[in-house]
């Protein structure tokens, strides 16, 4: 058996590539250790620390943010935050699928200049319109309402869909066409063969319309006045300089509904669902 021979060169690359892939790591895992040990802080206030760290521990944090909601309610909070991108991912993904299909299968005046356009609109950052939001809730009597977020999250999800109809495009029309053939409506192809078969990018989507109001603070900060309204974003800014151990511990705690959301629907996220489906 020959041995097998390890090239300075080779070794050194390899060494060198680790060595890059443990300092990104570092970047990305440090600021995560250091929020997770700051909630778990037992003075409460990021003054006391020594240096990056807490000098002592204790789970009051955890204890106050939870029992203590006189001031800060981080429960209401939270379900607020819950229901909020709950419904605008239900909404979002409907109207984000359905203009995604519309343009990846049907064939109108205007659809190239209309793709562009949203192109276009997208390359715009979102608090560019913020004035004009506002003003348009206050016409409608939304301001403070938590149903005024839910429909501008939702209305302004299918400027997205590009991605989606990236997706569709892949499906072969030749399976639309059998279809209509044995006498499916153009509703019946959508609901069901198209959608069965984009189970990965509903999901998807469902993922990322729920991770966007869930995280924002721009939106829920100009529309929110009053304090049991708050979203979880808005209420943890804002918590006292004292209170930043209770900031560290909601911190955290925002991130489980992703955790899970993600492990419940991670089996669905399988993709080539329709490769070998007909032959071209």
């Amino acid at each position: 058996m020959k041995k097998l021979k390890l090239q300075p060169k080779k070794l050194f690359d390899t060494g060198i590539t680790y060595l890059i892939i443990l300092a990104v790591s570092f970047v990305f895992l440090f600021p995560i250790l250091w929020l997770t040990l700051a909630s778990f802080s037992r003075s409460g206030s990021i003054y006391s620390f020594d240096g990056f760290f807490p000098t002592a521990f204790s789970f009051d944090s955890f204890n106050k943010l939870f029992n203590d909601t006189v001031m800060y309610n981080y429960p209401q909070w939270f379900l607020n935050t819950l229901f909020i991108a709950t419904m605008s991912a239900l909404l979002g993904t409907f109207l984000t699928i359905l203009t995604a299909y519309c343009m990846s299968r049907f064939r109108f005046k205007s659809r190239k200049t209309l793709m562009k356009t949203t192109l276009v609109l997208g390359m715009f950052p979102s608090f560019m319109t913020m004035t004009a939001v506002y003003l348009l809730m206050t016409q409608f009597n939304l301001v403070n309402q938590h149903w005024g977020l839910i429909l501008i999250y939702a209305a302004g999800a299918p400027m997205g869909y590009m991605t989606q109809k990236g997706f569709f495009d892949t499906i072969p029309n030749s399976i639309d066409e059998a279809a209509r053939i044995d006498g499916a409506s153009n509703a019946q192809v959508f609901v069901k063969i198209t959608l069965p078969m984009a189970k990965p990018m509903i999901v998807y989507t469902l993922l990322s319309q729920f991770v966007w109001p869930w995280s924002d603070f721009i939106l829920p900060s100009l529309l929110l006045k009053d304090k049991d309204l708050y979203t979880v974003a808005v209420g943890l800014m804002s918590l006292g300089e004292t209170e930043f151990s209770r900031f560290a511990a909601g911190s955290i705690f925002i991130a489980v509904p992703i955790i899970v959301l993600y492990f419940l629907l991670s089996k669905f996220l399988v993709s080539g669902m329709s490769a070998g489906a007909v032959k071209q």
